[in-house]
């Protein structure tokens, strides 16, 4: 047999591609394909109904000048955990120039099969990060996006200079929720003539302590029932209380298009704060990917 590749075929530098689909009981990948400085693994997984795909990158970490697109599609009733091995660096950009990110049209994606998602990802360094979710009508997802304040050890607490991230999900067709973060450092040109900079302008530290992580959390379809009653449960339980201190971990939720996806912020005076209460508020989607698969999330 001779293999032919076209130019659309192949991948430019730091794109990916991963297609999944339900073969019997089985999830099956039909692509599953990435180049440098982008790298995708699946592990080999007890049960077979449920896979995972680790999306990785060469040297630990983003540098100036990478650029990641990752398009993913699970195709009707697979089930697929997108994860990441660890955090992701992002080291100091060398260049003055920032960059932008472009979230794609969604008049350009193909129809999609029933309960089937495409992902499309496009991460710069600056850092800056647009991904977009196309659902079909009965497909449900879980989003985590979540970043630290950078290595404390080294004294790199809230010292970049600017981060930008938007998140958009779409069903059938239709925008149902759009997330957009943007955290800048003041700029105090002390060389602009005339330039008087208000005294309340404080620095992208003083605004984010005590919290050294923050998470956005979005969920929306039929297989994430369990999570959103059981955040309900909780903020009921919940009582407003004047604190001498910041509470550990500090987090709200808010419905969108009429109840259908889930807003969730989370912030922790920790990493592992954020992740403990993400791990006990996910916990009922052990009953949808299995406990094991599902511990490999927080592993």
């Amino acid at each position: 047999m001779v293999m032919v590749w076209t130019v659309e075929d192949r991948l430019a530098a730091g794109h990916g591609r991963i297609t999944c689909s339900l073969n019997g009981v089985s999830v099956v990948f039909s692509e599953l394909s990435s180049t440098y400085p982008l790298k995708l693994l699946s592990p080999r997984l007890a049960h077979n109904d449920v896979a995972i795909v680790y999306v990785m990158n060469y040297g630990g970490g983003l540098v100036c000048g990478d650029r990641i697109k990752l398009q993913v599609r699970a195709e009707g009733g697979s089930r697929l955990l997108l994860l990441s091995q660890g955090s992701t660096k992002v080291f100091k950009v060398r260049s003055p120039n920032r960059l932008s990110a472009h979230l794609g049209n969604p008049t350009d994606c193909n129809p999609l099969e029933n309960n089937a998602t495409t992902q499309l990802m496009d991460v710069h360094v600056a850092p800056t990060s647009a991904v977009g979710f196309y659902l079909s009508k009965g497909a449900s997802m879980v989003l985590l996006d979540w970043f630290t304040s950078g290595r404390k050890s080294l004294g790199e607490e809230w010292v970049f200079s600017r981060y930008f991230s938007v998140n958009e999900v779409n069903v059938d067709g239709r925008r149902i929720a759009k997330d957009i973060m943007l955290l800048e450092e003041p700029l105090h040109d002390d060389t602009v003539i005339g330039t008087r900079w208000p005294s309340s302008r404080r620095s992208l530290s003083d605004r984010l302590k005590p919290y050294s992580c923050y998470a956005t959390l979005i969920v929306c379809g039929p297989l994430v029932h369990g999570v959103v009653a059981q955040l309900k449960d909780k903020l009921r339980s919940l009582s407003v209380l004047a604190m001498v201190a910041p509470p550990r971990v500090l987090w709200g939720m808010t419905p969108a298009d009429d109840g259908n996806i889930f807003v969730i912020r989370v912030a922790g005076l920790e990493t592992e704060d954020v992740k403990d209460w993400l791990r006990e508020s996910l916990r009922p989607l052990e009953e949808v990917v299995g406990i094991n698969t599902y511990r490999k999330a927080f592993t």
